[in-house]
């Protein structure tokens, strides 16, 4: 799959002049409430070489995000977790928590290095060293099969607009294509790794816990197509609930 522009997050000192691939001519972006659901379960992701992007809280430890915001590029690795950061409610420099990350996992097939990186693999699982916050839901994940035309939100902390949340909600599937989602959500650079969110059918959590206002995490955000028609990638919740599942099975809140 070719054309496609990485939306991995930018130093803020980047940003004056900012490309926005993956955002149309009329852009339907614009500030949510990050102490509101389903965006209060939404996380900035930063890394001690002053990179970001967005994720999403999946279980009272567990974040989901994209991999190639974790790629040190420089040393052709991953970061190790204890270069990474969480930060809850984070609002004009300001943040209810902060918690480390104790441990990353990734898909063992994708290297961002590669001539042509396996898209499907860009997922990232943190586990935090705490507990997100008692007033934080986690997000329910959803891995039901979707439909083109399908309402979809999607939001993070763009480069443009990189100290608050941004979300358009008023998108749509376009269609499933090597194995990632196609949507015509606004999205740039800074949302790689935000939760392309879908309505859940109970309008809440399946396991009574994660409400999320009834949205679910359908995949996380991780690439936008060069072309004058929005047409963005996300990774499907599918090709990371299998590890989500191994970590509830074994103990991890």
């Amino acid at each position: 799959m070719t054309g496609l522009t990485m939306l991995a997050g930018v130093p803020a000192a980047h940003a004056e002049r900012p490309l926005l691939p993956g955002v149309g001519p009329g852009d339907r972006r614009a500030p949510v409430d990050a102490a509101a659901d389903p965006w209060r379960s939404v996380v900035r992701v930063q890394t001690n070489l002053a990179g970001r992007c967005t994720g999403a809280l999946v279980g009272r430890r567990t974040v989901v995000t994209a991999g190639h915001c974790l790629f040190n590029p420089r040393t052709r690795r991953f970061l190790q977790a204890s270069s990474l950061h969480v930060l809850f409610g984070y609002d004009r420099g300001d943040f209810t928590r902060h918690v480390t990350v104790a441990r990353v996992e990734t898909d063992p097939a994708y290297d961002p290095a590669a001539a042509t990186p396996m898209l499907g693999g860009d997922w990232a699982v943190l586990t935090l060293a705490e507990p997100a916050p008692d007033q934080v839901p986690p997000l329910p994940v959803s891995v039901a099969p979707l439909r083109p035309g399908t309402p979809l939100m999607l939001g993070g902390y763009s480069q443009d607009r990189a100290q608050i949340l941004m979300a358009d909600r008023a998108c749509h599937l376009l269609a499933e294509s090597g194995g990632l989602l196609v949507h015509d959500c606004d999205a740039t650079r800074g949302t790689s790794g935000g939760p392309l969110l879908v309505r859940t059918a109970d309008g809440g959590g399946a396991n009574g816990r994660a409400s999320g206002g009834g949205w679910a995490v359908a995949g996380v955000g991780v690439a936008a197509g060069n072309a004058p028609v929005v047409r963005n990638f996300a990774v499907p919740s599918a090709h990371f609930a299998a590890l989500l599942a191994k970590d509830s099975a074994a103990g991890q809140p």
